[in-house]
């Protein structure tokens, strides 16, 4: 499934900064960084390309990734996209500024967006509904890619036999880091019934100071053995909550709440509020 540029670059450009300036502010502590416009609307091409007339599920989504391949479709830029598309993620200010952009397109596509943590088991209504997913995690330089493996079986859980799925992790052969967590990704893939069905190296950039050099790869996995999949969904347990943003920055928190004002027209001095997560007994609750 080659890259494929058929499209008005210009009109591309000014719908994926529609969506950039919906955006609310990344939370580096959170490891919230953002891709790089020209990148999104390469990003946003292939997701709508990938998967055209499918029910997809973003698990976190700050990048705006699913609401460019919306708007990519509805300002008729291409004629390719998604079926219908669902957020999960823990960030409150995301899942709101999703919900008000997607009012926009109801008409051309049906977007929800939904607060949910990937410590948590999946909820029932979201186990097996989908026939792809996307995610682009925490990339793992910390906990040996253990945040990018937790995301990866929130997908695999939250879709349908012969689903397929979008990962974006960092990708760096100079950086062995990076290449161990891509391939103990494709190993845990392996084993929930995927195979590598694609992928597109060193593709994205992003607004990243400490390392403006990293870039991302696109790695598109398809599942061929259902006899694999699993059949429940848990909490995870408390180990793989260790490290997970970074370097002793652990999973503590359910959500980040978004602040309200009585005065919609000015921001408050504390634009977020912070929900603990409940942990008990190994296992988060």
């Amino acid at each position: 499934m080659r890259a494929s540029m058929d499209f008005d670059l210009r009109k591309a450009i000014n719908a994926i900064s529609d969506v950039v300036q919906n955006r609310p502010i990344p939370l580096r502590e959170f490891d919230q960084i953002y891709m790089k416009v020209a990148d999104m609307v390469i990003q946003a091409e292939y997701v709508a390309r990938v998967f055209n007339n499918k029910d997809v599920v973003f698990v976190g989504d700050g990048d705006g990734i699913a609401l460019s391949a919306a708007h990519l479709k509805a300002e008729n830029v291409i004629d390719y996209g998604p079926k219908s598309i669902t957020l999960l993620d823990f960030d409150e200010r995301i899942v709101s500024s999703v919900r008000r952009f997607g009012e926009r397109l109801h008409s051309k596509i049906e977007i929800s967006a939904h607060l949910y943590n990937v410590a948590e088991a999946l909820p029932p209504e979201h186990f097996g509904a989908y026939d792809g997913f996307h995610i682009n995690p925490p990339w793992g330089a910390s906990n040996g890619g253990e945040s990018v493996i937790a995301f990866f079986e929130r997908g695999s859980q939250a879709t349908q036999e012969k689903s397929l799925g979008i990962v974006v992790i960092a990708d760096d052969p100079g950086l062995l880091w990076t290449q161990e967590v891509l391939r103990d990704t494709q190993r845990r893939a392996i084993e929930l019934g995927y195979v590598v069905s694609e992928l597109l190296p060193q593709l994205h950039s992003y607004h990243l100071d400490d390392a403006p050099d990293l870039r991302s790869c696109s790695c598109l996995f398809r599942r061929i053995d259902p006899n694999l999949m699993e059949t429940t969904s848990e909490p995870l347990e408390l180990a793989r909550l260790e490290n997970f943003y970074g370097n002793n920055s652990p999973l503590r928190f359910r959500y980040v709440r978004e602040r309200r004002t009585l005065n919609p027209g000015r921001e408050s001095d504390q634009l977020y509020i912070l929900e603990k997560l409940e942990v008990n007994n190994g296992r988060q609750d």
